[in-house]
């Protein structure tokens, strides 16, 4: 894929996710600034629904209730609400269609197929690391069980 205008120049700062602690003042006030702004892009993309709205999209566009069906669990109103923050945000867009019957279509933009190589390190994360998830889970579940008793 071609890099676009709309996507993150490659001179920006890396993110340091060495977790050291800052010595300057200076240095401690941008980090906070670069996290507020990294919150709030983080708040739109990573909802409970967006990164399976865009996975069922990244192949193809499909209608609502077929996205619907794809997405065991999700309720009308949390799917609606969810296509319309991704739209809003120029990672999806929705288009009338005018042929029999009468639907909409949602499609995936460029900006949306951006996200495909973080979220495809994500999903190979879980792969190799859920089986720890679940042990820590257990884990912690059984002890504190036993504090509960």
């Amino acid at each position: 894929m071609t890099r676009s205008s709309t996507q993150a120049d490659s001179s920006a700062t890396p993110v340091d996710f060495s977790c050291g602690l800052h010595e300057k003042q200076g240095d401690a006030e941008l980090d906070l600034k670069e996290v507020t702004r990294a919150r709030v892009a983080l708040e739109h993309i990573t909802n409970k629904w967006a990164v399976l709205i865009l996975t069922v999209l990244c192949r193809r566009p499909a209608r609502f209730n077929e996205i619907m069906r794809r997405l065991d669990g999700i309720t009308h109103k949390a799917l609606a609400d969810a296509l319309k923050r991704l739209q809003r945000n120029g990672l999806i867009t929705r288009r009338v269609l005018t042929a029999s019957p009468i639907g909409v279509e949602y499609a995936i933009t460029e900006l949306g197929h951006s996200l495909r190589e973080p979220f495809q390190a994500l999903y190979d994360w879980t792969l190799v690391y859920g089986p720890a998830l679940e042990d820590a889970r257990r884990e912690f579940d059984a002890a504190h069980d036993d504090e509960s008793r």
